[in-house]
């Protein structure tokens, strides 16, 4: 077998290795996703209308190498659950009746990531005959050079919610968990510091930081009260929490000092409205006594013994 046959069979890694790009100074690095099979209704043969059938994609990327220091950094990486993601979106949007379409849309997704350069993407059917049938195309980022048009689904923008401390300890607090599980948007909550005294210190870059720490604290008190509660502290765990349902606890640290454009404040309801303004949220609740300063986004407050969390159960 010549070596172009045998790498039209290999996994597309092989002929990611053989097709280097030209113009570039070195190598890009790959990250790929392995016979990740999902069940889903394509096809233009009218047997395969109506029902579903397995079909596997084996996709790799091509990213620019981050050369400074990655520091074990989840949010300066492509994750592989853009990777699932874009294939996800894409058998959402309608039913297709092509493999090539299929991949031609899962390629556009994967290359409006700013880091990926190049895309191959193999597609096959398990369930239509003795083997595998499939296609694969390889794409780079040039080939879609405005990119795909962003589309916002406002439905999706999550609900934050500011949960003082008096209502951490509130006997609502399972009642209130329950709506935001049962709600139509996803649940991103903030809390301010403990009532604990935290350290004092004269130096502002440190003092900032056990601030920070002090609301990190308060966080896992929270999710030490109910399982549901997930503390997180990346964009990447905030993304993926909004997307699978999970009630998430913001640990603020690393997105306030990773941050380009700083809060204008390091208080703890300033940094909640900082944090709703960078994830597009369709409002912010208060539960509890806090002062709340003016902001772009719309607030609703909610008093500690109030069993409503949500308005009509949204």
């Amino acid at each position: 077998m010549n070596n172009e046959v045998r790498l039209a069979f290999e996994h597309p890694s092989e002929r990611a290795k053989s097709m280097p790009l030209p113009g570039l100074s070195g190598p890009l690095d790959r990250i790929s996703v392995r016979d990740h099979t999902v069940e889903v209704e394509i096809g233009a043969f009218q047997a395969e209308r109506g029902t579903t059938q397995r079909v596997c994609f084996n996709v790799v990327v091509e990213v620019q190498p981050i050369l400074d220091p990655l520091e074990d950094d989840v949010d300066r990486i492509l994750s592989y659950d853009r990777v699932t993601e874009a294939i996800a979106s894409a058998l959402a949007e309608e039913r297709l009746n092509l493999l090539e379409t299929l991949a031609d849309r899962v390629a556009v997704l994967i290359l409006a990531e700013p880091q990926a350069v190049r895309a191959f993407v193999r597609i096959e059917k398990l369930d239509r005959g003795p083997g595998a049938l499939g296609v694969e195309i390889v794409r780079n980022k040039q080939d879609y050079a405005e990119g795909p048009e962003p589309h916002h689904n406002a439905e999706n923008d999550p609900r934050v919610v500011y949960l003082s401390n008096e209502a951490i300890s509130a006997p609502q607090l399972p009642l209130w968990l329950n709506q935001l599980t049962a709600g139509n948007r996803p649940a991103i909550l903030c809390v301010g510091k403990s009532d604990i005294v935290a350290p004092q210190t004269a130096a502002k870059l440190a003092q900032r930081r056990i601030d920070l720490l002090a609301i990190e604290q308060n966080a896992w008190v929270l999710a030490g009260r109910d399982r549901r509660c997930v503390v997180v502290e990346t964009r990447t765990e905030l993304d993926w929490g909004m997307k699978h349902g999970q009630i998430s606890v913001w640990a603020p640290s690393k997105l306030v000092l990773d941050a380009v454009e700083h809060p204008a404040s390091y208080e703890p309801m300033a940094l909640c409205q900082w944090l709703a303004a960078e994830m597009d949220a369709a409002e912010i609740v208060v539960v509890g006594d806090v002062d709340v300063a003016a902001g772009a986004l719309p607030v609703r407050r909610v008093a500690t013994d109030q069993a409503e969390l949500l308005q009509n159960a949204q």
